[in-house]
């Protein structure tokens, strides 16, 4: 056990190293871009140099003469293939399906040469003459247009309120009215987006990058017209997606279009340049928050309005007014979310997509409050706590919220701080401590998963999971190793093949609980064979028995009483030498044809306030922010997250992912921000140099705090994800810091030294 591999408490998993950690470390893991392919093609795509207009004219001459050019996919090739379908893709654009131009860097073709530096060169030849427009790329942007997220987003949105929230605000002591804002955010995973595609007579194989498997494999089937079971879609490993490789791109089409035409293998890896934007980003925010409170800090009103900016042709809706108006014992409630339609391409999810934005202003506003009551932040939260969720009374499965405020507090040492702004220092450092809420809602999915147990006690794992990094693979096999009795290192895991059992998206924090459920259903099948042929037998050590005091521990049957028969034993009864079981699970509620859809490549997750009791997950994050008085550098030397999320499956993962989270929640507070040109709408920073992101020297010490917490409604398997929690609310925290260190209250992100002078 170490700080990586934290001891486990009750209702937690050894932290077994990751299955696939050698193969990760000495290059022996294959992307999907990595995969072998005989007679390979190479495309590159060409993008659109202006925001809104039409293409007048594109000329591929100079292109199509550069040594080694194969083909060019571009307008009037994609007829018979169908545009995309907005949910299952992240925008419903068919980029070559017209020549109107509805945001920077649009897809206008895909060259395909024998090598990707003849494909690179040529696709730079290609010149287009435009008919421009004036583009509208913010929120304060003539020419766009504010519609309610109600009625018109891709989902149904509601805009929860309970009570008098109008009656209740004016009539409150204490007001508070504040602004916040958040920018737009581009995902930058490691490992760049790409596409392979390949025929083999009617069959498409596909190798990309992707969070669901099924769901990628359904909306190509769809596009081209054809059985999805003649789709096949492999990602083994996927390196990082956080949201942006979860819905399809129209990328895929194009390149599966080039490979069937060509008849043979074409691969397109996207520039990191190009992938800010032909892939979706997180979208900006404007928000207003009201709360009213008595002089004790008892909320009475609270009031949630936001404003999004999406794309003009779809009506994408983070809306997360959805978690912020359960998250405390609020008396009254109104929510209220526009959508703000521009000339910019379609946002998409972003791990905790509603959640980052909008817990940073609710989180922020108490602190507000909190100084303007002159109370201490951590008590105001707890005079706010609930049993219940405030819009509809439901009671929560769990909740331990304070729990994480106590055990966090004591390790931050917070009694130590002294609650006067700009009272804090060493030297020339100002210091500042904050801290805010972390929340997710727990997510749960229909899946199947198929297992085999062979009598030398050797376990098989199948599950059309994706492994995004996040460990669902090992997890996996501990739920397995668990419940057949055997060791971990007997376990194999196969994922990231659509000749799998199909399994959720791998999004919404889903994946532990869905995947863990199915093997663990399959498990408890396997058990029930051998239990029966045990007992079933005439003469062995357990016949007669009642099965139910049954258990496998260390490749053998044990009941209660000690007795005991060894595998190899009881699979003789059986005949065989292998017993494998697949089983499908379907959470409570959840639509008979649950699974029907899922091998369709759809999705029906639920979770969070839906059913009869709401589902979520916190945590309590602390802050310490240090700024030099002179130089208005910002330095954060502590973070400390604790966090109950029901069973935790493995500490060393689960530590892994909140501690990356804590340090993405912020790098959302001080470092990212993509730039926009208000003139052009054309995005600025398309690279790692300017769009900052962490590194090891921009935090000091963090520190993950696992608390036990066991809730059996959430799931079988007792879990409620953690992969989306961490990030929740760290950017309030450094807000509220940076306040406490300086008395300067800054509403908009990112914050930067250019916030400090004057």
């Amino acid at each position: 056990m170490s700080t990586a591999a934290p001891q486990p408490k009750a209702n937690q998993g050894q932290p077994e190293p990751r299955i696939d950690a050698r193969l990760k470390v000495t290059g022996g893991a294959r992307y999907a871009a990595d995969i072998p392919l005989s007679n390979l093609a190479y495309g590159v795509l060409v993008t659109s140099d202006i925001a809104r207009g039409q293409v007048r004219s594109i000329d591929f001459e100079a292109a199509k003469a550069t040594p080694g050019v194969l083909d060019i996919v571009s307008y009037g090739d994609m007829t018979g293939i169908e545009k995309p379908q907005f949910g299952s893709a992240y925008t419903s654009l068919g980029p070559l399906h017209d020549r109107t131009i509805w945001h920077d860097g649009q897809i206008m073709a895909l060259v395909v040469a024998d090598t990707f530096e003849a494909a690179q060169d040529a696709a730079r030849k290609v010149k287009a003459e435009y008919e421009e427009q004036h583009p509208s790329g913010h929120f304060g942007s003539a020419g766009t247009e504010t519609i309610p997220a109600k009625g018109h987003a891709q989902r149904p949105k509601e805009n929860p309120s309970a009570g008098d929230f109008d009656g209740a605000f004016q009539s409150a002591p204490v007001k508070l009215e504040a602004e916040y804002r958040t920018p737009t955010q581009t995902h930058n995973p490691i490992e760049l987006f790409s596409t392979t595609a390949y025929w083999t007579g009617k069959q498409l194989t596909i190798c990309e990058p992707t969070q669901s498997l099924y769901g990628l494999r359904g909306e190509i089937a769809r596009q081209f017209r054809m059985d999805p079971a003649d789709v096949r879609v492999i990602a083994p490993y996927v390196g990082g997606g956080f949201g942006s490789k979860g819905p399809s791109t129209p990328r895929t089409a194009i390149v599966a279009l080039a490979a069937r035409r060509l008849n043979r293998p074409v691969r397109c890896v996207v520039s990191r340049e190009q992938a800010y934007t032909t892939m979706p980003y997180r979208a900006p925010t404007r928000q207003r928050i009201r709360i009213g409170a008595t002089p004790d800090g008892k909320i009475t009103a609270f009031s949630h309005e936001g404003w999004e900016l999406t794309s003009r042709i779809d009506n994408y809706a983070v809306a997360g007014t959805e978690t912020t108006t359960r998250l405390y014992g609020y008396g009254s409630v109104a929510s209220d979310v526009q959508l703000v339609k521009a000339d910019r391409q379609t946002p998409a999810y972003m791990r905790s997509p509603p959640e980052v934005p909008y817990v940073f202003a609710v989180e922020s506003a108490l602190d507000e409050l909190a100084y303007k009551l002159g109370m201490d932040p951590v008590e105001l939260r707890r005079v706010n706590d609930t049993d219940r969720e405030p819009i509809h009374g439901k009671p929560f499965t769990s909740r331990h919220l304070m729990a994480c405020y106590d055990q966090a507090a004591q390790a931050f040492n917070w009694s130590a701080r002294n609650p006067k702004p700009g009272s804090m220092r060493h030297g020339d450092w100002l210091i500042g401590m904050g801290c805010a809420t972390a929340v997710y809602p727990t997510h749960i999915a229909p899946a199947t998963a198929r297992v085999r147990l062979r009598a030398d006690g050797d376990v098989l794992v199948q599950s059309a999971s994706q492994e995004l990094g996040t460990g669902i693979r090992t997890v996996a096999g501990q739920m397995a190793a668990e419940q057949l009795g055997v060791s971990f290192d007997k376990v194999k895991v196969e994922m990231g093949d659509t000749e799998l059992p199909p399994a959720p998206v791998s999004g919404g924090s889903n994946s532990t609980a869905s995947v863990c459920s199915a093997v663990l259903k399959a498990c408890q099948q396997i058990q029930e064979r051998l239990f029966r042929a045990a007992v079933a037998s005439n003469n062995g050590p357990l016949a007669g028995r009642n099965p139910a005091d049954l258990a496998i521990r260390n490749g053998a049957l044990v009941a209660k009483d000690g007795a005991a028969q060894k595998l190899p034993d009881v699979f003789a009864l059986l005949g065989a030498g292998a017993v494998e079981e697949y089983a499908e699970f379907i959470p409570d509620g959840g639509p008979h044809d649950a699974v029907q859809k899922l091998y369709q490549g759809k999705l029906t997750m639920t979770g969070g306030p839906e059913g009869k009791k709401a589902k979520y997950a916190y945590g309590a994050e602390f802050v310490e922010v240090r700024i030099n008085s002179r130089t208005r550098e910002i330095r954060i030397p502590r973070l400390v997250g604790a966090f109950a999320a029901g069973r935790i499956m493995n500490t060393r993962t689960a530590r892994s992912q909140l501690m990356g989270g804590l340090i993405w929640g912020m790098s959302a507070a001080l470092f990212e921000a993509t730039e926009i040109d208000e003139r052009t709408a054309r995005t600025i920073n398309r690279d790692l140099q300017d769009y900052f992101v962490p590194v090891n020297a921009d935090v000091q010490q963090v520190e993950v705090i696992l608390l036990t917490e066991v809730d059996h409604e959430v799931n079988p398997a007792g879990v409620k994800g953690i992969g989306e929690l961490g990030n929740v609310g760290t950017n309030a925290a450094v807000a509220n810091a940076v306040f406490h260190a300086t008395g300067k209250r800054l509403r908009q992100l990112p914050i930067r030294l250019e916030h400090f002078v004057a």
